[in-house]
């Protein structure tokens, strides 16, 4: 008997889903529902009607509906993000249902009256990118409508997204007001407004005045934005777009308008003889402001292999500038209505700040932003860094049932995305200090082989390395995150987490040098200082030895040997506990 053939259609997908359905129904179940209700009727049942759409699954907080024509597709999807906004506009920000809404177009198969496929999961993926109260459609369906309907479109680039094989070109729609203009900040709805940063990264010129330079050029600004793309709390405008500004000259606060960026990135390449110059600049697309500008001096060795070095340079130093601006910017904002976005960048700014105070308030605003949006796996993952590092420096008194819940943290921050280097070194973070070594070194393999211009992985890797005796490789992994972000808020650790690295290693006199080098910055803490009266206690260096313990003692006057000893619960092997904790009382450090 003949296998009875699969039903096939083309058909543009519409997927929308509630932006934090779980905090809205555990606040008020009865009234969540109600305006749930009542926005289905109002705002989304009429508009199926009218653009010829049919709705064929509801979940609780999603809806996904069946097109024609991807043209009735966004055209309905405008009308009724339209059509909720205005129904918000009285509503208190903390009881507003703010719907993402994604659109696909392609292959479903038929199922009675349900359909499945890549379209249907292409739709689910573009509505995870969208903004809160936005529209994010894929490139397939840019192609169809671009030239057909009364919106504007700003170019997301290749997104890696979840269970889908090859990256997904997508665009988020800019919708339009009643006076024809674009939606600003300030027309969009709070949550809108705190969307993740947008980095355009312009074609780099080449000033060396020969064509045949010209792919050198080209293929570092198409790797840094390859490689920027893989910090993925960023958004990163594709090439087809920045590359359209080649050879023009243009004010950066137009190109930065007109690709819909809040920073840009602009350089050069010049090259004389065996000798390569390069610049790089990071640009606030709003000011004009110049945010951080470097140059580059190398020899023509090997082309791809000093391409591949400068790409890894330069999207480690950018990175770390622009998590600086964000926090700089949320924190001038007022105080009111933070959203999840807000109060996770203004949680990060407390997190830098490497106090008991700061760590407490990072952990309080982190919660608070995943509660504000429990899709925010960047909330949960840095609230997870916050709880281990409050064990190991400050207050938080080490424990299994808060380790679990913040191994569970950083594990759901993994299931909201699963290519995110950051959430497996936060995770492998996470198990080493529950002391699952093994699930240490395969987070952070993880982490470096998603994103090798993290420096943070590095630096995580480095740590776990160390506590396998594997001090070569460990020390190699140090010296390459402090190489791609000198200028780090974490580069104080990077230096004092590879000076115990090197203590272990008995290297004490390189140990002491790490440990100068952190203790002149500003925000390191008093493990620097503990680490530097060990190497000099090693070093037979006495008196310096009890210089450094009567500044240790100056700043953390509670200092022991024993609280040592707790605080380093996680190292695994005790020949390395015990080699330290004897250079302490050797340095003078009280027992109790």
């Amino acid at each position: 008997m003949a296998e009875e053939r699969v039903q096939r259609r083309l058909a543009a997908i519409l997927a929308a889903d509630i932006v934090g359905y779980s905090r809205l129904m555990g606040t008020d179940e009865a009234g969540t529902l109600a305006r749930l209700k009542k926005l289905r009727r109002d705002a989304f049942d009429p508009n199926i009607d009218k653009f010829g759409g049919r709705l064929f699954k509801t979940t609780g907080d999603g809806l996904l509906i069946e097109f024609p024509s991807a043209v009735d597709a966004v055209n309905h999807a405008v009308a009724v993000q339209d059509a909720l906004a205005a129904a918000n506009a009285d509503v208190p920000d903390q009881q507003r249902l703010l719907f993402r809404i994604g659109i696909s177009l392609g292959d479903v198969i038929v199922d009675g009256d349900d359909l499945y496929g890549n379209g249907v999961n292409v739709a689910a993926r573009m509505e995870g990118l969208a903004d809160p109260g936005g529209i994010c459609v894929s490139g397939t369906v840019f192609e169809h409508v671009s030239t057909a309907v009364d919106v504007g479109f700003d170019d997301l680039g290749l997104q890696e997204v979840k269970n889908i094989a090859q990256p997904v070109q997508s665009y988020r729609v800019r919708r339009q007001v009643e006076d024809g203009g674009a939606n600003t900040a300030d027309d969009m709805p709070a949550q809108v407004a705190s969307d993740h940063p947008v980095v355009a990264v312009l074609p780099f010129d080449n000033m060396s005045g020969d064509g045949d330079q010209e792919y050198f050029a080209d293929g570092t600004t198409e790797d840094i934005i390859t490689a920027l793309s893989k910090h993925r709390w960023l958004r990163v405008i594709a090439r087809n777009s920045t590359f359209g500004y080649k050879g023009k000259s243009f004010d950066i606060r137009q190109v930065a308008g007109e690709l819909g960026a809040n920073y840009v990135v602009e350089g050069s390449v010049r090259r004389s003889g065996q000798r390569l110059r390069i610049t790089a600049q990071l640009i606030d697309g709003a000011t004009g402001d110049h945010l951080w500008a470097e140059r580059y001096d190398r020899n023509l060795d090997d082309i791809f292999d000093l391409q591949d070095e400068i790409t890894d340079t330069i999207v480690g130093r950018i990175e770390p500038e622009l998590g600086a601006a964000e926090r700089h910017r949320v924190e001038r904002m007022p105080r009111t209505n933070l959203q999840a976005w807000d109060c996770y960048h203004l949680g990060m700014s407390h997190f830098y700040k490497f106090t008991v105070e700061g760590n407490q308030e990072a952990q309080r605003l982190l919660k608070q932003s995943f509660e504000l949006d429990p899709e925010f796996g960047n909330a949960y993952a840095w609230w997870a860094y916050a709880v281990v590092l409050g064990m190991v420096y400050w207050d938080t008194e080490p424990g299994d049932e808060l380790l679990d819940e913040a191994l569970a943290a950083a594990n759901q921050a993994l299931a909201i995305d699963d290519q995110n280097a950051v959430f497996y070194m936060i995770m492998a973070r996470t198990a080493l200090a529950r002391r699952d070594y093994t699930g240490s070194l395969a987070g952070n393999e993880a982490a470096v082989r998603l994103n090798p211009t993290l420096a943070v992985a590095h630096c995580a890797m480095g740590d776990a390395l160390a506590y396998e005796g594997r001090f070569e490789e460990s020390i190699g992994q140090f010296e390459k995150a402090i190489a791609l972000s000198p200028n780090d808020p974490q580069v104080w650790a990077f230096l004092t987490y590879g000076a115990l690295a090197l203590i272990f290693k008995q290297d004490f006199e390189i140990a002491l040098e790490w440990t100068e080098r952190a203790a002149v910055i500003p925000n390191r803490q008093y493990w620097t200082l503990a680490h530097m009266a060990v190497a000099l206690a090693y070093l037979d260096r006495q008196h310096e030895a009890e210089r450094a313990v009567a500044r240790l003692l100056a700043e953390k006057p509670n200092f022991s040997s024993a609280f040592a000893e707790k605080k380093l619960f996680f190292i695994k092997r005790p020949e390395q506990l015990a080699l330290y904790l004897d250079g302490l009382r050797k340095a003078g450090v009280p027992e109790q």
